[in-house]
């Protein structure tokens, strides 16, 4: 099996990314693959953070988890987002992260990434979809692969049967609603399969 590199790159002020990030890991490496989990680089003001205790416990939970460079974007051959909805767009975080991926673009040094997208929002109909298509309208851009789950395997309709990638609804308590794992396992283990095709193809 073709050692596929992964990047699973994620922003989560709750912990609700992180963990769909933490199920796309294992659901790769059963796939064989090296994944590395990042996070994107926080924007918001530290006094800000300080003020809401939900926030600041996960971001001390997560303190180990290193951020992103574009070095690790080079190093993948596949890459897997996962984001909060933002008024159906992707968070500034990771908009001002792709953002700087300026000059991989224009080096080529992004084509033929395979890439795949999770979101999260707090109703079923709050931006999810719009939030994952924002993302693969970069992914175009860069000449990258995108690999949706789509109707693949059956566990997309127990997690709401978003074909454009796993999203989630999390309730006011924090917890989220549908049972996603199995579909984040499935939209990995798909990513990382088309990544060994392309890899395979190009050697």
């Amino acid at each position: 099996m073709t050692n596929v590199k992964l990047a699973v790159i994620y922003y989560s002020m709750g912990g609700t990314n992180y963990q769909l990030s933490k199920w796309a890991e294992e659901g790769a490496k059963e796939a064989g693959a090296e994944v590395k989990i990042l996070k994107v680089p926080e924007l918001a003001p530290q006094s800000v953070i300080e003020g809401n205790e939900g926030w600041k416990a996960h971001v001390d939970a997560t303190s180990h988890v290193p951020e992103v460079t574009l070095n690790d974007l080079e190093w993948a051959d596949a890459i897997i987002f996962s984001v909060p909805t933002r008024f159906g767009n992707m968070p500034a975080q990771m908009k001002q992260f792709l953002d700087t991926t300026g000059g991989l673009w224009f080096g080529g040094k992004l084509v033929n990434k395979v890439v795949s997208a999770m979101t999260s929002a707090q109703n079923p109909h709050g931006g999810q979809e719009a939030t994952i298509l924002s993302l693969y309208t970069t992914m175009y851009h860069w000449g990258a692969i995108v690999a949706a789950p789509g109707y693949t395997d059956p566990v997309t309709f127990g997690a709401g049967g978003n074909p454009y990638g796993t999203s989630v609804t999390v309730g006011q308590n924090g917890k989220m609603i549908e049972d996603v794992e199995a579909a984040v396992k499935h939209q990995a283990k798909r990513t990382v399969t088309v990544a060994e095709w392309v890899k395979k193809a190009d050697q």
